[in-house]
């Protein structure tokens, strides 16, 4: 145990008005110090005072968020679902292109994997949730299973990049190696970790401490992406792989179909850098970002920055004027990516000011009340990559077939209500391929089984009908 920290690091910290930071110095043991150290080190102090004066600067800026609000239409570029011969056909070229894309092994996956399981009572990484209805197979491994069954159609694997966090990277990558990768090739599985970010404290623009030896991190946002792959050099290995296009999915929705050939083929054909998969909201309530146009450039407005009467708002056929709800999916360009990365915070900071538990100086323990906003985080968002583009696209998926998230414990979005998917979507596509399913009777299908009616016919044919709770494995 050193009774006084390094020298570089004493002046790092003052030098960053934050010498509260190395107070209780001395009543740490070798590891806590070492642990405290590498945190310090890792904190761009320059940035976080910038963002905290930030912060304060737009501590009322409702009348902007209002402003921007106003000015936003529907999106230009999109695609909605098929309605006419003439849509389909454009569909099924838009699946023939995603096709070739895939036969080529010119795609690749990224998935978001840095949150915890919290809100579902969940202690460990979201993707370590069971969310199978019969099988209580994981979100990890339905993504991954999907992946591997469209490598084995399309006669390529599909590199799957998986970003984690601080507090999901040890786990994560525990959890593919015990579970065999899922039946991936560990080399095509590449583990890279976003940044973090301090909370400060509103009045002073102290770092909070979480304890003695803990900095008050929280992972930097979606949007740290950017740095994260080019910290990891895994944007060189994408251009090395061949790869053109990059799928990019969130943890929580287990029934986006993963790389869907259609969704690729439009981004292709129509020359996108980024594409947004959207479903049509549900009501003007609904607490889901929107794909709007706003100053000449395709962007996405946050729930909580449109105000409820301009959600409100309709079209002339009555519908919501603004309904293209963000799903959280998107393709990339993967050279555009490479550009984007190059540049240094190329996208804001998105500033909240939150209640934040600290240790103040007598090295108590702070608990603020859920009204008691004490503190700003600092995070990125990956969205936030649309205006930087010439060409950005939005799709329309099937909201009821593919946008069925776990985000709540209870009632919508929740673990009851996408395992109901699961299983309606699974029922759905045996009996399109003949297969009687009896009504009220749980069946799940691993995408190595089937991932469409036809395989299904080809797997089951003449097949008797599903009179019980079934799950239909690996083929």
């Amino acid at each position: 145990m050193a009774a006084f920290p390094p020298a570089d690091l004493k002046a790092l910290v003052e030098g960053a008005g934050q010498a509260h930071l190395l107070a209780r110095w001395e009543e740490l043991d070798a590891s806590q110090q070492a642990s405290l150290e590498r945190q310090l080190r890792s904190i761009d102090f320059p940035l976080v005072s910038r963002l905290t004066a930030e912060g304060r600067a737009k501590a009322s800026d409702a009348a902007e968020v209002a402003s921007k609000a106003g000015r936003a239409a529907p999106p230009a570029q999109v695609i909605r679902q098929p309605q006419t011969d003439a849509d389909r056909a454009e569909w099924n070229a838009a699946r023939q292109t995603g096709e070739e894309l895939l036969q080529g092994g010119r795609v690749g996956a990224i998935l978001v994997a840095g949150g915890q399981g919290s809100r579902l009572g969940f202690d460990k990484p979201k993707g370590m949730f069971p969310i199978g209805p019969v099988s209580d197979r994981t979100l990890f491994h339905i993504f991954c299973e999907q992946l591997l069954a469209l490598g084995r159609k399309y006669g390529k694997p599909i590199p799957y990049f998986v970003m984690t966090s601080d507090a999901t990277h040890a786990d994560t990558v525990a959890f593919f190696e015990e579970h065999k990768f899922f039946g991936l090739d560990p080399k095509d599985v590449y583990f890279f970790q976003q940044g973090a970010l301090p909370a400060v404290d509103d009045a002073t623009g102290r770092v909070l401490l979480a304890s003695r030896d803990q900095v008050s991190l929280s992972p930097d946002g979606h949007g740290g992406i950017l740095k994260a792959l080019k910290r990891s050099g895994l944007i060189d290995v994408m251009e090395h792989r061949g790869l053109e296009v990059l799928y990019y999915h969130q943890v929580d929705n287990p029934t986006a179909p993963m790389c869907d050939p259609a969704f690729l083929g439009f981004h292709k054909r129509l020359g996108s850098q980024m594409t947004t998969k959207v479903v049509a909201k549900e009501s003007a309530e609904e607490k889901m970002g929107v794909l709007v146009s706003l100053d000449g450039r395709t962007q996405i407005i946050e729930y909580s920055d449109l105000p409820l009467e301009r959600a409100q708002a309709v079209d002339a056929a009555g519908g919501l004027l603004l309904w293209a709800g963000n799903t959280a999916v998107h393709a990339f360009d993967r050279a555009f990516l490479a550009r984007i990365t190059s540049v240094e915070n190329a996208l804001p900071f998105h500033i909240a000011h939150k209640p934040v538990p600290y240790v103040d100086a007598s090295g108590s323990r702070v608990e603020p009340r859920p009204d008691q906003k004490n503190a700003y985080k600092f995070e990125q968002f990956i969205f936030d990559v649309l205006p930087l583009t010439d060409v950005a696209l939005v799709v329309e998926g099937d909201r009821k077939r593919e946008f069925n998230p776990v985000k709540n414990a209870t009632g919508k979005d929740s673990p009851e209500t996408s395992r109901a998917a699961l299983c309606r979507n699974a029922a759905d596509l045996l009996r399109e391929a003949g297969v009687a399913v009896r009504d009220g009777v749980k069946v799940e299908i691993s995408p190595l089984f089937a991932m469409d009616p036809q395989e299904a016919r080809t797997r089951r044919p003449g097949s008797a009908a599903i009179e019980q709770d079934t799950i239909l494995g690996p083929a």
